[in-house]
């Protein structure tokens, strides 16, 4: 696959993903605007968060009956009318509805073109090409917040998406031209049914054991992450900190470094040495929870454990979506709409139990879960490691890289 294609459509898995987490850091200013309780204001995600688990259920598995490269046009062309949607809203029914269609649509371009590079690339390949794409969702969702804080200050929150819908658009022309097409899906040529597709999805989880496992893995990865995110804004916001809210979303900047670093994880996969690979980001994973847990008395501390955090969850996240994508050529779609709700599921907890721990036990009882929750990542792996073998056959060459 040619390096431009690869890096486009690693650009669009992180604009699309911005769109969902853009309202974030906007929270305030929507429950102003809108006169929503403060305590009800959180309802903006429950939206975003119910069209994403929508889209992973319902749309992303079109990928394997439809054709692509027109279902991700379309799917662009009706996320640029959501957004604008969002930037017009007058009223909160308008808003919410908005939000649901950013969250669903969103999640289906995303999701939908990680499926696509899998699909498109040669086997030796397609570890390294899903990991790049992978890397462009991650870094769009930790630049998101930032971008979203700086242009609020300059232009008003309705501009974040009115610019978010610019930039999905001007992306329109480069995937129509770029995208090659791609020969049928057996579910296509079979004549399958949407209803029988979307059946077939719990057939799947049912048979495929590295999804089962992978999945398992990617539930208590991303536990952890949320952990870590969601409570981080409540010691930076109060002493001796003090920082803003667009402070706090800069520190996810740290994160776009272990994001790039963790790219090189799908190639690993490729070469045969996925189990290494995990067991490696998963310890990572768990040492990162030491210079975290110093937050208190060294902000250096803190950035250096966040990159490692996002380059040991990266690298397994590349590494699990390597092998469940190489597992069923002919299902991509319905793996990774199923792989991403252990994601969803996954995150869900973390944000729960992260901010119930730091009412309890402050940041170094959020650390500590973060750590169990990681451990007992690391203790599924071993426990696994010989029930689901990946491919022997390692389908590394020589290349340029």
């Amino acid at each position: 696959m040619r390096a431009s294609l690869v890096l486009l459509l690693a650009a669009v898995c992180g604009l699309s993903v911005a769109n969902v987490y853009y309202a974030q850091p906007l929270l305030e200013t929507l429950a102003s605007d809108f006169q929503i309780p403060l305590a009800a204001v959180g309802g903006v995600i429950t939206a975003t968060q119910a069209g994403c688990a929508l889209a992973l259920l319902l749309l992303v598995p079109l990928g394997d009956l439809l054709n692509r490269r027109r279902l991700m046009l379309a799917q662009l062309l009706a996320l640029v009318a959501a957004l604008a949607l969002v930037g017009l809203a007058s009223s909160r029914p308008v808003l919410l509805a908005g939000m649901l269609l950013v969250g669903l649509l969103g999640t289906a371009m995303t999701q939908g073109l990680v499926a696509y590079a899998a699909s498109a690339a040669s086997p030796h390949e397609q570890g390294r090409v899903v990991g790049y794409a992978q890397s462009g969702v991650f870094i769009g969702l930790l630049l998101a917040r930032v971008f979203a804080g700086a242009v609020s200050d300059l232009a008003g929150w309705r501009s974040v998406y009115l610019l978010a819908g610019l930039l999905m658009l001007g992306m329109a022309p480069l995937l129509w031209k770029q995208l090659p097409s791609l020969p049928r899906s057996e579910a296509a040529i079979g004549g399958l049914r949407y209803r029988d597709l979307l059946a077939s999805m719990f057939t799947l989880l049912r048979q495929e054991k590295v999804l089962q496992v992978r999945g398992l893995l990617a539930l208590l990865m991303f536990a952890a992450f949320n952990i870590f995110w969601s409570a981080l804004v409540l010691p930076l916001s109060g002493a001796p900190y003090h920082f803003s809210r667009t402070a706090i979303g800069a520190f996810g900047l740290a994160g776009v470094l272990g994001a790039l670093m963790a790219a090189r994880a799908g190639r690993w996969a490729d070469c045969g040495h996925a189990q290494r690979t995990t067991a490696a980001a998963l310890l990572t994973l768990l040492l990162a929870w030491w210079p975290l847990s110093l937050l208190q008395s060294s902000l250096w501390a803190l950035l250096i454990g966040i990159v490692l955090l996002d380059l040991g969850g990266q690298a397994l996240h590349v590494t699990n979506q390597s092998l469940i994508l190489r597992s069923r050529p002919e299902a991509q779609g319905r793996l990774v709409g199923l792989y991403m709700l252990f994601y969803a599921v996954g995150s869900g907890l973390g944000a729960l139990s992260s901010t119930m721990a730091y009412a309890r036990t402050g940041w170094q009882g959020v650390c500590l879960l973060g750590a169990a929750v990681s451990l007992l990542a690391l203790w599924v792996w071993w426990l696994t490691r010989q029930m689901v073998q990946p491919a022997s056959v390692s389908l590394c060459r020589p290349g340029p890289r």
